[in-house]
């Protein structure tokens, strides 16, 4: 059975990055164990970075989110002398599988974006110190701040060397992010992602590939005064308590696992996972000192946690489940107090940071590879917040009323405010938005609605799920529509998906998941890259690759 991959860690288990306070400004610095490889056979040189570094600095950004409230820039910056990141380990991309591959430079994406996210949105800003080679994902990584300084010491590049080196693509964002954020010139840009060298110092200002150089003999005073600098347009509070976000409460039983707020049951020879979320057994706190007093315990941010990690675990551990089916549990008034809660304090600087959670949660489920269904029983809450899991399902059904035998109340979603602008998808539309994209009265009509119970055949009425069905219909409607799904093929329902899920307007961030992610899908499995003679497999030896000319 493949090594099972956790994504919770801390501080005190890092052995790739340290977290350094200066009064208003943190610096993350990345210094990488060669020994502290994710899996066994190649060694992290040269801060080179596999999946197990991407897990830390993950948690690092989530933890400089929540726990350091004062802290209102990041400085990313190497602990090696000379080297700043030589990009994602290219023994370990030779030795991984493709499925390995592929959810490594999604995970690794989705992290990067959460770094644009704390800058946008948190305003906890993130810059870039580049002393040495920033080469490939290393550069990437610098690309996700929103500035970036260089040494100009002769030495110190910025790259994107895979399609020269390594046959490949900058794979998490660097072309999108050259072209989209930093604005480089087309052919500039195309010069630069051809050669191996990189571009450094003036030249490297001029062509926008980074904001600032500084001679070596000025180069620490200078990144602490920009980074404080920086801090100083912050709004995050200088005295504000930051909440410790201690250990999930998980428990992995086979084919089971089990949080306090969401649960996975794997039927494995069906290749499904019913994810079941539950609500709060209580109400919302009645003051905002009371929600900061139960920290990671309250309700919407101990819910993101969960989720995110049930998520994580089921694209990395459990690759043969192609359908996941959300389910919930319990009385749709406590999400929805929650919400209400969320949005009564929406400028505190605690529960800003757990909307905006919230949000990334659900764009993770949005880019997974898996086929997602909503189920709408009765008993279940699909309210408010819990609601975006039916939007975000590639099909949803309904039952109508209530099963014979069956005292809890009849299916229905309620809708809420959180529905229609806390949680926009990477097209930067709501799910609400992008579902009835040719039909926009149909978003101002259900506004009109919030707060109601709307049961089976209204809510097909209304477009809220795909089909109703009836009590003696259910069973073998269900049981037709998995069997079915599961007869397709996995990877033609994989790129279905991915095109149906983000109607609307193309963003820097559709472009990385859309374009930039199954081009980079495709170049993986082609022998000029994977091959016994491509680039990939041949790097280090001193071969020549040999390349199939043809252009497919």
């Amino acid at each position: 059975m493949p090594q099972q991959i956790d994504f919770q860690t801390d501080p005190s288990r890092y052995r790739h990055w340290k977290i350094e306070l200066d009064e208003d400004v943190a610096n993350l610095v990345m210094d990488v164990d060669p020994a502290g490889g994710l899996f066994e056979g190649y060694e992290l040189k040269l801060n080179s970075y596999d999946l197990g570094v991407d897990i830390e600095l993950y948690d690092a950004v989530q933890r400089l989110r929540f726990e350091h409230p004062e802290v209102r820039a990041v400085v990313i910056k190497s602990g090696k002398e000379n080297v700043f990141c030589a990009g994602a380990n290219i023994r370990m991309l030779g030795k991984s599988t493709h499925g390995h591959k592929v959810n490594f430079c999604k995970f690794t994406n989705e992290t990067r974006l959460s770094i644009e996210d704390a800058t946008e949105n948190s305003r906890q800003t993130y810059l870039c110190a580049v002393n040495g080679t920033a080469a490939g994902g290393g550069y990437e990584l610098a690309l996700a701040t929103d500035y970036i300084m260089l040494v100009d010491d002769r030495r110190s590049t910025v790259s994107l060397p895979e399609t020269p080196l390594l046959a490949v693509l900058p794979g998490t964002g660097g072309l999108t992010r050259v072209s989209d954020k930093r604005k480089v010139r087309r052919d500039l840009a195309d010069f630069f992602c051809s050669v191996e060298e990189g571009i450094r110092g003036k030249k490297a200002v001029d062509w926008r590939l980074v904001d600032e150089v500084v001679p070596n003999s000025k180069w620490n005073e200078a990144v602490k005064t920009r980074a404080h600098e920086i801090a100083s347009k912050s709004d995050r509070p200088k005295d504000a308590k930051g909440i410790k976000l201690t250990p999930l409460d998980r428990k992995i039983d086979g084919d089971s696992v089990s949080y306090p707020n969401v649960s996975i049951e794997v039927k494995r020879e069906q290749g499904i996972a019913f994810v079941t979320v539950r609500a709060p057994k209580d109400l919302a706190p009645a003051t905002l000192e009371a929600a900061h007093a139960l920290g990671a315990a309250f309700w919407p941010l101990a819910l993101a946690r969960e989720l995110d990690d049930a998520i994580l675990h089921l694209r990395t551990n459990q690759s043969e489940v192609g359908i996941l089916v959300f389910r919930t549990e319990g009385d749709a008034e406590g999400v929805l107090s929650h919400d209400a809660f969320l949005i009564a304090h929406q400028n505190d600087w605690l529960m800003r940071e757990v909307r905006h959670y919230l949000k990334r949660v659900l764009k993770r489920v949005d880019v997974t590879a898996k086929s997602l269904f909503a189920l709408v029983e009765p008993g279940t809450c699909f309210a408010g917040t819990l609601a975006e899991l039916v939007l975000a399902a590639d099909r949803s059904v309904m039952l109508i009323g209530s099963r014979e035998g069956d005292n809890r109340p009849p299916a229905a979603i309620v809708l809420g405010e959180a529905n229609f602008g806390f949680y926009p998808m990477g097209n930067g539309l709501t799910r609400m938005q992008t579902r009835f994209l040719g039909e926009p009265e149909t978003v101002e009509k259900l506004k009109a609605r919030i707060g109601e119970k709307i049961e089976g055949d209204a809510s097909e009425a209304l477009g809220l799920i795909t089909f109703a069905y009836e009590d003696f219909d259910w069973d073998d409607e269900l049981r037709v529509m998995f069997e079915e799904r599961s007869s397709f093929s996995p990877d033609a329902l994989t790129g279905m998906e991915a095109n149906l899920r983000f109607a609307g307007p193309e963003t820097m961030e559709t472009k990385i998941f859309g374009r930039l992610t199954a081009w980079q899908n495709w170049i993986f499995q082609r022998p000029n890259a994977v091959g016994e003679k491509g680039s990939l497999s041949l790097y280090g030896s001193g071969v020549q690759p040999t390349f199939n000319k043809e252009r497919v």
